[in-house]
């Protein structure tokens, strides 16, 4: 795609920044594919629970299945972004998600659906960690906290197409035609990266960054993989990042991305195309949220401070879902904004996380991080469930459980102790001043 010069001294900016925004581009589509799938069970659960038979936990466990992989996966990711690069690790990961997501629309049992599911995790689980880890070193230490936003304005947009978008489509067609294009489109994804995707500006004949900002560029990863591995594990200031994405984003994926509709539905009783507007305005929120807590980070020069406060907010809007005596309507649509917005916040984490750790481990402590976001989503997806499963009543509608307010307010509940959790975490927070603490100038 793109020819690569001689040396350095045919180094040439507009160049460069075709070059490297059509890799972000790129990224960035496939990235999108992967909030989609993460979102999509929300608006398809009836029709889910109906052609699979489903209880609660069973839908919640489908659906967690995606986070069980991509929670396992996350450390794994950091070690192929840190040693094969993001082209390698993420045009596989697509591949393999296309794959996944054509068995889950073709297949006919509850086994072969979830097998598709886990497939599904299993591919995207690398996408997150290798767009970080390119944008790392595509764009420079000063911007960090506004493309990590921008990164995430932009992948949501995936999700919320999978809100009121997706639920107008299963109007068209079934969820299971869905499914084997969204992998079909996949797979033209894996192409694209292995096509125009490079691992730093170096392999096109550019210099680094650094060297364009006047600087020498970072020490290269010089041990094996497992010691640095080791060394980003034993790294007590990325526990509590680790915690705040596990209570904060966590639970409002497993909320946003599972429960909302089938709550909105159960409670206030909005059809599906009615109560996909408040998803999609919580997802606009977390688009948002994180986009300006990004920006407000870069601009502040701090980190912790950015945290938490957006998990001080998180744990407001969570006290007042179950608490404030809301309704459909305007106040409905301010409060799953506000959820959306709030949960932004952890957008820094990654930030925080690049800047406590030696460059060359960049890949690996975002994806520890990001661990800790999708495990708090898949114990709380079956866990909101079971905790409605324990009070419910019987009741059903076409074979789906209808659940009353009393079992939605015990699950909104576990949100709340997420949502402590999270504030917890983020006072211990060291700061780094948006500058790499393991580095000196």
């Amino acid at each position: 795609m793109f020819s690569r010069p001689q040396d350095h001294t045919a180094f040439n900016r507009p160049r460069f920044l075709l070059a490297r925004w059509s890799i972000f581009a790129i990224l960035i589509g496939t990235y999108m594919l992967v909030f989609f799938h993460r979102m999509a069970p929300a608006v398809v659960s009836g029709e889910l629970m109906r052609d699979f038979g489903m209880t609660g936990v069973a839908l919640g466990s489908l659906a967690a299945m995606y986070f069980y992989i991509y929670t396992l996966m996350q450390i794994p990711a950091g070690i192929l972004a840190d040693t094969l690069g993001a082209r390698l690790t993420v045009s596989a990961g697509s591949l393999v998600t296309g794959c996944g997501s054509i068995l889950f629309g073709l297949g006919e049992t509850f086994a072969v659906a979830a097998a598709g599911r886990a497939l599904v995790g299993l591919g995207v689980s690398v996408v997150f960690v290798g767009l970080f880890k390119s944008n790392s070193v595509w764009f420079s230490d000063r911007h960090y906290g506004r493309i990590s936003g921008l990164t995430l304005l932009l992948g949501n947009l995936g999700a919320i197409s999978a809100a009121a978008p997706l639920a107008a489509l299963l109007s068209l067609y079934s969820w299971r035609s869905i499914f084997v294009v969204l992998g079909l489109l996949s797979l033209l994804f894996a192409g694209l990266t292995m096509l125009v995707v490079r691992n730093s500006p170096e392999e096109l004949g550019f210099p680094s960054l650094r060297e364009m900002e006047g600087r020498a560029s970072h020490v290269r990863q010089q041990n094996p993989w497992w010691q640095e591995l080791l060394g980003v594990l034993r790294a007590r200031v990325l526990w509590p990042l680790f915690w705040v994405d596990l209570g904060m984003v966590g639970s409002m994926l497993a909320f946003v991305g599972l429960w909302a509709i089938p709550y909105l539905h159960d409670t206030l009783g909005l059809a599906r195309s009615a109560a996909s507007l408040y998803t999609t305005l919580a997802l606009i929120g977390f688009a948002s949220g994180s986009m300006f807590f990004g920006w407000l980070s870069d601009r502040i020069g701090r980190r912790k401070p950015v945290i938490v406060a957006g998990s001080c907010g998180y744990l407001l809007v969570c006290l007042a879902l179950v608490f404030f005596p809301w309704g459909a309507g305007l106040a409905g649509f301010l409060l799953f904004f506000l959820l959306g917005f709030s949960a932004g916040g952890f957008i820094v984490t990654f930030a925080s996380a690049k800047e406590s750790i030696a460059p060359a481990q960049a890949g690996m402590a975002v994806g520890l991080v990001n661990t800790g976001l999708f495990l708090g989503a898949a114990i709380v997806q079956p866990l909101f469930g079971w905790v409605m499963d324990r009070g419910w009543g019987g009741a059903l509608l076409d074979g789906v459980r209808i659940y009353g307010a009393t079992d939605y307010r015990r699950g909104l509940l576990v949100m709340v102790v997420c949502a402590a959790l999270a504030l917890v975490a983020s006072l211990r927070i060291k700061e780094t001043r948006c500058r790499n603490l393991t580095v000196t100038e």
